[in-house]
């Protein structure tokens, strides 16, 4: 009996097996509908968290999902191996019952079409599919779970979608703290109510080129046009100084390297080409030293010692004010050369700035002192307003406002100067209300109709820095939208534009400070802020990548870093060294020079102040110790051929964007002095080393020591040289 049973199930063991596999399968089925219904009603369920923990949620449907295929691959390969092994017993059954039949006459090795298992398996699925035989419902099985699973991939790869979504349900207040977090993770400033819901941008942005003194080639100046109109500027705000052709009796204003006319000309047309207006700044009243420092213009300074500023009580100072003004404005009516036979493009130039702030020296000569200082400001801005008016009617006049800050409101009611001018409104700090308070901003309305802003990309954190910090101008140009969303709305003809400022000198006499190329990325990153009304944090809606080229792939899920990383006081972000944007070379090389001169400095300092044995009491006694001081200036020679190299660098990298004259003047001003500190140090340590026998202490004091407080050096010690 027992070993009927068993031969019963050995010759139905397929059938126990399918029975087996379709009930576990049952079982998985119903866990993998279970979990899903489960995701599927908590993501559709209003969730407090962030887009990102929807991510984790839809993860472990993912898994069950690639186990159960992986189960059912595994029973589908069990079931093929047992199927090809029983069709062999089958037919050896066949041939065996025709010659001798079984006792029992029950066991009949034949392939099964319809099993428990299968009915069990079948009234389950009868909702989703239907009835197909055994074994080909298990391959159906697997090809549904296949598409499961390519469906959650498709569920997790428009996880951003979804992230969209999502956010379109949050409230204002919510987007705007999301957004805020963003900025802290990626390090750029945070300012209240500036974000995708804010403020709108300012209608015009203006870029400054900054002349003076180290002209940038105009080829290079043509190169950056399509990047400033990509990235939302509308206008060139261009001060010229001695670069402009000045001709006839002006001629001796313009400086050796100035620009040739025809190529200025080209360069107009270009920027008009793209788009881009014209906003000349010819100065009018302080910052005049390029003019005044010549023999030929001396008379028309307020004081004869300084250079700074033009007298208004005289009145040669007017005739040549107007006669500076009427060659500027001139060249840009009518930029294109006669001679061509192609018609001139027109430019669109509405707008003069003609200077007028930090008047140093005003109110000083015998005739100014005569009368207050509010009416000789207003009375010579007006006089050169109405000259304009007068000549060029469809110009508007624009001065800087520093010079009205300390006026009253009734002393600019009663000269009526918001008739004739509107002032442009500089800070470059981060506190912008520290300079403009909100009743200087009621005055300004109250006088002038409309106004403009001005901010700065470089050129106004020290007189001779290398690389603007990039951050803190950042900030200042977001802090400059709140401003203007703020203030905008209290003039009728609302806040104009805003101007990104570039400072290539503090004035005519100073240094260079950051050059343009090396302002590019500090430039870029505010200008397209600026043009958006707010920082994208999304690399795919700001356009800085693309324009700047960078090689840089975004992916800050899978890194866990942002596309944009700045930190406090920072000179640069890492995405600005894998860019390909004109200029990116010069700026990497000033990042590398920086920190060069930086460890040349602290070396320098180790060795001359923070040591005791090549300081300067060691040098004026020609006293200290050779071992010593050998070591101190091993890395020498090492240090200046670093620094010599770097020279010849610049030579070439700069020659691409100016001229010899200030590739040598960077040189000159960046590299040679610390050479020169190395080359002195290495002497006087050679100096020390030529000693054989030292005096006995105590050392005498200086000649200069006695001589200035007295010290006397008693007796004296003949041993000493």
């Amino acid at each position: 009996m027992h070993s009927n049973l068993l031969v019963f199930i050995w010759r139905r063991k397929l059938s126990f097996l399918l029975l087996a596999s379709g009930l576990i399968l049952f079982a998985l089925w119903t866990w993998a509908i279970l979990i899903d219904t489960t995701a599927t009603a908590s993501s559709t369920t209003p969730n407090e968290n962030s887009a990102a923990s929807g991510v984790h949620e839809r993860e472990p449907v993912y898994q069950h999902a690639y186990i159960i295929q992986k189960l059912i691959a595994q029973a589908n390969r069990i079931l093929r191996a047992e199927r090809l092994k029983d069709n062999v017993e089958t037919e050896s059954a066949k041939l065996s019952s025709a010659a001798h039949p079984h006792p029992l006459g029950i066991v009949r090795f034949l392939k099964p079409t319809s099993t428990a298992a299968e009915n069990t398996l079948t009234s389950a699925r009868r909702k989703k599919a239907p009835a197909l035989p055994f074994g080909e419902s298990y391959l159906f099985e697997q090809e549904r779970l296949k598409i499961l699973e390519q469906q959650h991939r498709q569920r997790n790869a428009n996880m951003e979608d979804d992230g969209a979504d999502d956010e379109r349900m949050l409230t204002s207040a919510e987007r705007q703290t999301q957004y805020e977090n963003e900025l802290q993770r990626m390090g750029v400033p945070v300012v209240a109510n500036i974000g995708p819901d804010g403020p709108r941008a300012p209608p015009e942005r203006l870029v400054h080129l900054d002349l003076k003194g180290a002209p940038p080639k105009l080829s290079f100046l043509k190169q950056m046009l399509p990047m400033l109109r990509s990235l939302g500027a509308t206008g060139l705000l261009i001060e010229y100084e001695d670069m402009f052709p000045f001709t006839g009796a002006l001629q001796q204003l313009a400086a050796g390297n100035a620009y040739k006319a025809d190529e200025l000309r080209d360069f107009l047309e270009t920027a008009a080409m793209h788009g881009l207006s014209i906003m000349p700044l010819v100065q009018t009243f302080g910052h005049l030293e390029y003019a005044l420092k010549l023999s030929e213009f001396e008379q028309l300074r307020e004081i004869p010692e300084s250079p700074q500023s033009i007298c208004p009580s005289q009145p040669q100072s007017l005739a040549f004010l107007e006669h500076m003004l009427t060659q500027v404005i001139e060249f840009h009516l009518h930029p294109g050369n006669a001679t061509q036979a192609t018609p001139e493009l027109p430019l669109k130039f509405t707008h003069l700035h003609i200077g007028c702030d930090e008047v140093q020296r005003m109110g000083e000569c015998s005739r100014c002192r005569q009368r207050m200082r509010s009416e000789i400001f207003q009375t010579h801005v007006i006089s050169l307003a109405h000259f304009v008016r007068q000549r060029f009617p469809h110009i508007k006049v624009i001065i800087w406002d520093d010079m009205l800050r300390d006026m009253t409101l009734s002393e600019l009611q009663n000269s009526q100067i918001g008739s004739y001018v509107e002032p442009m409104v500089w800070v470059y700090a981060s506190d912008i209300y520290h300079f403009i308070q909100p009743q200087l901003w009621d005055t300004y309305a109250k006088v002038f109709p409309g106004a403009w802003a001005a901010s700065a990309f470089k050129g106004a954190f020290g007189e001779s820095l290398l690389v603007p910090p990039l951050q803190r101008h950042l900030e200042n140009n977001i802090r400059w939208l709140a401003v203007i969303g703020k203030e905008g709305g209290r003039f009728s003809k609302g806040l104009r534009g805003l101007a990104l400022t570039g400072w290539q000198r503090y004035d005519h006499f100073a240094v260079l400070c950051e050059l343009l190329p090396v302002g590019i990325p500090s430039l870029m990153t505010s200008l397209s802020t600026v043009a958006k009304g707010y920082f994208s944090t999304n690399p795919k809606d700001n356009e800085l990548l693309r324009v700047l080229q960078c090689v840089f792939q975004p992916d800050s899920r899978r890194s866990g870093h942002a596309w944009l990383e700045l930190h406090p006081n920072a000179h640069h972000s890492q995405l600005f060294l894998v860019c390909n944007y004109p200029g990116h070379l010069v700026y990497k090389y000033a990042l590398r020079l920086q920190d060069k001169l930086m460890e040349v400095g602290v070396y320098l300092q180790q060795t001359r102040e923070n040591s005791a044995w090549l300081s300067d009491y060691n040098i004026r006694h020609n006293f200290s110790s050779p071992l010593r001081v050998r070591e101190l200036t091993a890395r020498t020679p090492m240090l200046i051929e670093e620094l010599l190299t770097m020279a010849r660098e610049a030579q070439q990298l700069l020659w691409e964007v100016y001229d010899d004259h200030t590739v040598a003047e960077f040189v000159e001003q960046h590299i040679y002095p610390t050479i020169t500190k190395l080359r002195q140090q290495l002497e006087q340590g050679q100096s020390l080393l030529q000693r054989r026998s030292w005096p006995q202490r105590p050392l005498p004091p200086t000649t200069e020591l006695q001589q200035d407080l007295g010290m006397g050096a008693g007796k004296a010690h003949q041993g000493e040289q």
